[in-house]
């Protein structure tokens, strides 16, 4: 059904609507709506994941209660236009007004915002703006982005149109990513278009949030009318490692009131993936500190579903562990991508993007539990209220406290030696009992102004003052 006729259809409930400030305390869930749970039940795997697979919204109502299990309380779903053949991820849009009848139909995204909502979990909604699917210059099956004035001409770009510069920034907002058509905002009909159908969109379904894809290919001007009229929280996508340019996005000097945290991201891979030198971490904080506004809002992440898995890249699942504890307790909204509890591999896309259902969503995983144990002393300890501080840095270990939660990571992996540090700089006072939250027989007390920390076979330790 068309959006816009299901609007007169519906009387919307209240909207959560999450601010930017609200969403500091959020953990999410990100999934592809293709890949997390089938309406039938099946646990039976795909034959071919470059199409799709029959992932649906009402298969993520059916399953809210095994994200909710590990502490999560928002996730990040998939765009929903109706999409061009093949387009199970969503960002191939020919119907801007269709709901992806392959995810099902308007009312059942409207139950799950709905299921989500009772659950206390929040919605974040992918969206694209930048582009639609690959239909060459054929725009007839568009909608309503039908004729050639709708995108911007292939004069100024390579051959074949598409972006092959990226320091070229005029080329990287101007051609074609992938060949994909470009839309062009400075189109007085496009332009309004977006903004209208991102305002009734978050008005018709109650979403809290969007993660906005392909910043950079897009004018800052536009996205600032777009986030403005939103109205809600926006995660926008800066897939680049130059902490100037991903910040130059970021509100005041940009649009956006967060962003997915890419360079930390390539920095962490590099730490606990490649087991280089722990130190690589205080560099980038002391970089993020003086580049961003706004270290709280962006959105940190380990894996997502355009990078090969970290497992991929390395199976040492003790290393993965002290990169989630990493990201889970670190300045930022942390953001897990799905299958990680159940230890997925997959390289680069679309190995990555593997269904989840032949899981059966078990709960009894190493990696679940490990989730769940984390995030519970995140919550626990409201790490977002407090100020990350490094307390110890050195190649194979680092170090740092979130008010009075004390997290210590080292990249030896499982076979690598003991790694024990004196801490001097620290919160805690003389006589004070440390207990660490992944093993509670584990203690420590202050004594003379510092205390050990003992890394054994690899595991990172979560501190906290015994109660």
């Amino acid at each position: 059904m068309c959006v816009r006729a299901f609007i007169s259809l519906v009387l919307v409930s209240a909207v959560i609507a999450g601010t930017s400030d609200q969403w500091r305390s959020r953990t999410i869930y990100q999934l592809l709506t293709d890949r997390f749970a089938r309406t039938d039940g099946s646990t039976a795997g795909c034959s071919n994941i470059k199409n799709y697979c029959g992932g649906s919204f009402q298969g993520i109502v059916d399953h809210l209660s095994y994200i909710q299990g590990m502490g999560f309380d928002a996730i990040w779903i998939s765009p929903i236009p109706e999409n061009y053949p093949g387009g199970f991820h969503g960002y191939w849009q020919t119907n801007l007004y269709n709901i992806n009848s392959n995810f099902g139909s308007s009312q059942d995204l409207l139950n799950l915002v709905k299921a989500a909502h009772q659950l206390g979990m929040w919605v974040m909604l992918d969206v694209v703006g930048n582009h639609v699917g690959p239909v060459g210059y054929d725009y007839s099956g568009i909608y309503p982005f039908n004729s050639s004035t709708h995108y911007h001409d292939c004069s100024p770009c390579p051959a074949g149109c598409s972006i092959s510069d990226w320091n070229n920034q005029p080329q990287v907002e101007w051609c074609r990513l992938a060949g994909l058509p470009d839309l062009d905002q400075s189109n007085a009909f496009v332009n309004s278009t977006l903004v209208s159908w991102i305002v009734e969109t978050i008005a018709t379904y109650g979403f809290d949030g969007i993660r906005i894809d392909t910043v950079p290919e897009v004018p800052m001007p536009f996205w600032a009318q777009y986030v403005g009229a939103a109205g809600v929280y926006a995660v926008g996508e800066v897939f680049n490692g130059n902490i100037p340019y991903v910040a130059s996005y970021q509100y005041p000097k940009g649009p956006m009131s967060g962003l997915l945290s890419y360079p930390m991201f390539f920095t962490m891979r590099s730490v606990f993936g490649q087991q280089q030198s722990m130190n690589q971490l205080e560099s980038e904080n002391q970089a993020y500190t003086s580049g961003f506004s706004d270290l709280g809002l962006m959105g940190t992440f380990l894996d997502n579903h355009d990078n090969a898995r970290f497992l991929n890249v390395n199976p040492d699942h003790t290393l993965y562990k002290n990169g989630l504890a990493y990201t889970l307790l670190s300045v930022g909204i942390p953001i897990i991508y799905y299958g990680t509890e159940q230890g997925f591999n997959g390289g680069n896309d679309p190995d990555n993007r593997e269904v989840l259902w032949t899981t059966a969503f078990a709960t009894n995983t190493d990696l679940y539990q490990f989730l769940q144990t984390v995030i519970t002393v995140r919550k626990k300890y409201q790490v977002w209220n407090s100020t990350q501080v490094q307390r110890y840095s050195d190649n194979s270990f680092y170090a740092f406290t979130r008010g009075n939660l004390f997290l210590a990571t080292t990249n030896v992996g499982s076979n690598g030696s003991p790694q024990t540090r004196p801490i001097t700089y620290h919160p805690y006072a003389d006589n004070t009992k440390l207990c660490n939250w992944l093993d509670n027989t584990d203690c420590v007390v202050v004594t003379n102004k510092q205390f050990n920390v003992q890394l054994v076979n690899g595991m990172p330790k979560i501190y906290v003052p015994s109660s």
